[in-house]
Parts: structure tokens; C-alpha cells; sequence
């Protein structure tokens, strides 16, 4: 059974916004579980009979995305759930939630501007606008007007200025979602500026493992660093998975 996250509290009234005015804009801090509850859900609405376009800005999240939707259903991805980007792909003729970046959006709907087949497209993260995200969602909302009056749009965003994205929209429903909370305890190492920053994380990383249970999430300034932290992290603690994450990725 799939976690109960804040989200859910709202789905309903997504749901109604969808089905009346078929647009909506839904206002959901991180943690909410927007990103991977709202596409599921819409599989069960009497309108949602093709796919639901769910874009992500990047290659990894994308994938991410697919993956925990498809955990959550009991299956690997590429069966109800797959993903399309430029360098990857797993989908099937059951795919029914299909995630991409915004990159490959654009080209498919210039492709194919009546997107057959396609029931409702959903852009997340949107509040981090790119020419990508932009574009795609002009697109999209001309589709609608134009050639496809039952296509469903939605705009998620982490942030509350939801009236802006709503105009866009003619002036669809903005619904708002709490989001969950994590307890946090901030403990403060001391300033040494002899050391260079990758040795001072992987210091901090070190007495976490040693001290705590579970996995370690650190962030660093750029690909430089985060390379130099897992080398050194490599050396001190060979029985660790350690799992760079940046752009180059």
C-alpha cells in the first residue's frame, strides 16, 4: 500500500477541478508528494482514457520519478509507467504515465500538436522556468484551445504564486496542498579554513556513518567537489555505495 503523503488530502479537489474545468493549478511544497501521486491518480477518472504526460526538467528526476511510481504499483518501469529522455527510455504499449523532460515534450508536440492520444499533461516543477518549460507549456495551452478542447492541463509548482500560472490558464483552479514535515537537528562542525571543502565533508560524512543509522544525503558546489568527496570517501570507507549525482551524470 502506498504511503499516505499530504498530497492525498487534495486529490480530490484536483480531481473535481480536472473534471470541470479540465484545468488546475496545484501549489505543493517538496515532500507533498505531487510528483509522483497526481499522474497515478488521474488513471481512474472516466475522461483519462489515453496517456498522462508528466514532465520533469531533468534526465535523472525524470527517471526517478518513473521508477518510485512504478515501485509504488508493484511493477518495474516501463509498464504502466515509463519514461522518455534524450539519452534513455522504457515504455510499452501498456505504458500509461509517461515522464519526460521538457527538452522532449517540445519536440513531440511540434510533432504532433493535437498530441493523439495523450489525455492530460502535467508540468512539474514549474516554478523553476526554463525556455524548455515555458515553451512547452505555451504549446500545450494553445493545443487546448485550439485543437483539443479535452486535453487536461495542470501546472505544479512549489511555490505559492499559483494566480500567476492560474492567469495563464484562464484563471483555472489553484489548489493547495501542505507539505511534510522532517524533524531536523542542525549540529555545527567549526570553521576551519585550512581545509579544502571535500575534506571537510567527507569528515562531516564520516562521523554520520559512524554515528548514525542509514543513508548519508550530502550536498556540495559543483561537480569538482562532489568527484573529490567520493574520492576520498572511497579511500576511508571501501564498504559504502557511493553514488555521485550532478549534471554530468
Amino acid at each position: 500500500m502506498s504511503e499516505l503523503l499530504p498530497i492525498h488530502a487534495v486529490l480530490p479537489d484536483l480531481l473535481a477541478a480536472l473534471r470541470q474545468s479540465g484545468r488546475a493549478v496545484l501549489i505543493a511544497p517538496p515532500g507533498a508528494g505531487k510528483t509522483t501521486a497526481v499522474a497515478p491518480a488521474l488513471l481512474h477518472e472516466g475522461w483519462c482514457s489515453g496517456t498522462v504526460i508528466l514532465l520533469s526538467p531533468r534526465r535523472v528526476a525524470a527517471r526517478a520519478a518513473a521508477e518510485r511510481m512504478a515501485q509504488q504499483l508493484g511493477e518495474n518501469a516501463g509498464e504502466t509507467i515509463g519514461y522518455l529522455t534524450r539519452m534513455d527510455s522504457k515504455r510499452s504499449a501498456r505504458t500509461r504515465v509517461l515522464v519526460m523532460t521538457e527538452a522532449i515534450f517540445v519536440s513531440t508536440i511540434l510533432a504532433d500538436p493535437e498530441l493523439a492520444g495523450v489525455s492530460a499533461v502535467l508540468f512539474d516543477e514549474a516554478h523553476e522556468r526554463h525556455l524548455d518549460s515555458d515553451l512547452g507549456l505555451a504549446l500545450a495551452i494553445e493545443s487546448a484551445q485550439v485543437l483539443r478542447d479535452d486535453l487536461r492541463l495542470v501546472v505544479m509548482s512549489a511555490t505559492i504564486d499559483g494566480e500567476r500560472f492560474a492567469s495563464l490558464l484562464d484563471n483555472a483552479p489553484v489548489i493547495t496542498s501542505k507539505g511534510k514535515a522532517h524533524p531536523l537537528t542542525l549540529r555545527w562542525f567549526g570553521a576551519r579554513p585550512e581545509l579544502r571543502i571535500e575534506d571537510a565533508m567527507a569528515s562531516a560524512i564520516l562521523t554520520a556513518w559512524r554515528e548514525e543509522a542509514g543513508d548519508v544525503l550530502a550536498f556540495l558546489p559543483g561537480v569538482g567537489e562532489i568527484e573529490r568527496t567520493r574520492e576520498r570517501l572511497a579511500e576511508r570507507i571501501p564498504a559504502a555505495l557511493i553514488l555521485p549525482l550532478h549534471g554530468q551524470c
